[in-house]
């Protein structure tokens, strides 16, 4: 079969992304590092020194702009910037201006997330997500981040993944603070959606004009055996409200992976022949669906802010891209306005409960040296990054 060029918008943000507790290494102050260092706290090892990238993220981005990205997602770290309650670390500041600096000189856009998953310690000893001053806490954290560095940012995200945050701390009991409750999970999400408009409203108070907006979590919901009230039910809660509330947004960060059977009795996990390491389906057509839907609740343009696959097979890698950033494609010909994707993830990583055994990077890192190793997929999308267009056979 003849090669067919898919090419996309000459402005088009071609970027990876990454989270800063998974990449940085001694995130000592956040929840997370507490739970990592809690016996029976569900996590298969420490995040420990990470990928070192606190101290090497020059290193990270020179990667990015080689490989021919232009631009690259991170976020900051609100443990490190306010690590007990109103005492701000210049020092941490600083060293995120360095690293915005750094994108800026390598002609990167940095996209900044002000808040992905982790809390300080202070926060989460205070109630966390349930505090009735967690709003004002994250305005005030996001005025003073927006008043050190706006002036820099060239995207902004507000919250990683809330509905995540919500699910899996409230409903599911797994990310801390580790507690199962449908009241406290919806409960949750509505204090998320407040908090991303306190952010939201901070940022656009300070130095620099750029878009913000939030990156949500999204499935291909599917129901099973009469399962319908159940999704319209789940989707509602964990996306539908978000996406109508993005509607005063710059944009909405759509962040897919996968499809989601749900039964009579809950998640239908998939069968062995099409399960991914992580657990979940092999559905690279998630992402045409979830851009689509999004545009058409939100109402705003779209940016895919995370996708990809955490795999060892990286040709595996390279076939999942190519299907998923094909179904982008027909949605943005469709019409539908898309400004960047973000590949997840730059590096092998921490992956949250699962430890470094997941690989979901373009980019290996030796856990000994640190030594940065790109992969065939990382050259691969390399190449759609700087020529903009896609070859399909």
């Amino acid at each position: 079969m003849a090669e067919k060029n898919l090419t996309f918008p000459k402005d088009f943000h071609w970027g990876t992304a990454t989270a800063a507790h998974q990449i940085e290494g001694g995130n000592t102050n956040s929840d997370w590092w507490r739970l990592e260092h809690t016996p029976g706290g569900g996590t298969a090892e420490s995040s420990g020194d990470a990928c070192d990238s606190w101290n090497r993220y020059e290193e990270d981005i020179a990667i990015v702009a080689s490989l021919g990205m232009n631009a690259y997602r991170f976020s900051v770290e609100w443990a490190r910037i306010e690590p007990a309650e109103g005492e701000f670390s210049k020092v941490a500041l600083d060293h995120y201006r360095d690293v915005l600096f750094a994108c800026r000189n390598q002609g990167i856009l940095p996209v900044v997330t002000m808040h992905h998953f982790t809390l300080p310690q202070w926060v989460q000893d205070a109630g966390g997500f349930e505090s009735p001053n967690i709003v004002s806490w994250m305005a005030r954290y996001a005025g003073v981040v927006g008043e050190a560095l706006g002036d820099l940012i060239g995207v902004a995200c507000t919250i990683n993944e809330p509905n995540i945050v919500a699910i899996t701390g409230f409903l599911m009991g797994m990310f801390p603070p580790q507690v199962q409750s449908w009241d406290r999970f919806s409960a949750v999400n509505t204090t998320m959606r407040a908090c991303h408009v306190a952010i939201r409203d901070a940022l656009r108070a300070g130095p620099g004009s750029f878009p913000i907006g939030i990156a949500l979590s999204m499935q291909e919901w599917e129901a099973v055996d009469g399962a319908e009230d159940s999704v319209a039910s789940m989707r509602e809660e964990m996306e539908d409200l978000y996406l109508r509330a993005a509607q005063e947004d710059d944009f909405i960060g759509v962040q897919c992976y996968t499809k989601m059977q749900i039964g009579p009795h809950g998640m239908v996990p998939p069968p062995p022949d099409q399960m991914l390491d992580m657990g979940y389906y092999y559905w690279p057509q998630c992402v045409e669906h979830t851009v689509r839907r999004a545009s058409d609740v939100a109402k705003v343009p779209v940016i895919v802010t995370e996708n990809g696959i955490g795999t060892t097979n990286d040709q595996q890698r390279i076939e999942y891209l190519e299907e998923a950033i094909s179904g982008l494609h027909r949605a943005i010909s469709d019409g539908v306005e898309v400004h960047g994707y973000f590949q997840w993830s730059l590096l092998d990583n921490f992956e949250w409960l699962h430890g470094y055994r997941l690989k979901f990077g373009i980019v290996e890192v030796d856990r000994e040296t640190f030594e940065r190793t790109p992969k065939p997929s990382a050259h691969w999308y390399g190449e759609l990054a700087r020529t903009g267009v896609l070859k399909t056979a």
